[in-house]
């Protein structure tokens, strides 16, 4: 998936605490940077926030909103612009409220009941451009 993302894809993480987000984020952060030849470490934005990278010419923003108020604050952060001119991943999206991006892609992260290292993941693309997930399935 990580290759695939472009300026403007934004993907919208949600799930309990502990569920995977951040690490579905981390992974795929690292899996963009790599191939640049580019390690960085990569914290959970929990209290900043928000993380950027700069891999090549595309920007990506990693957010979780867990601890905002209010919707207004995603403005202040600049997140809504950043969804036209980044790859955008955002955990606790429902935060966004009405900010939430026309197209986006949905990640739903479920634990798995009888094995605590697995997670079920269900894609979700709303609008469209998402035509290169059509035979991905949900895992």
């Amino acid at each position: 998936m990580a290759p695939r993302l472009a300026p403007g894809d934004v993907l919208l993480l949600s799930g309990d605490i502990g569920s995977g987000k951040s690490h579905f984020a981390r992974a795929l952060i690292t899996a963009r940077l790599e191939p640049l030849g580019l390690q960085e470490d990569i914290p959970s934005p929990t209290y900043t926030l928000v993380q950027t990278y700069q891999a090549g010419d595309v920007e990506i923003w990693h957010a979780d909103l867990y601890r905002l108020c209010d919707p207004a604050e995603v403005s202040e952060l600049g997140l809504t612009d950043a969804f036209t001119t980044a790859v955008c991943l955002v955990e606790w999206p429902d935060l966004l409220g009405d900010l939430r991006p026309q197209r986006r892609l949905e990640l739903h992260f479920t634990p798995v009941a009888d094995d605590a290292d697995q997670r079920q993941l269900r894609l979700v693309p709303v609008g469209a451009g998402w035509a290169w997930l059509q035979g991905v399935q949900d895992v």
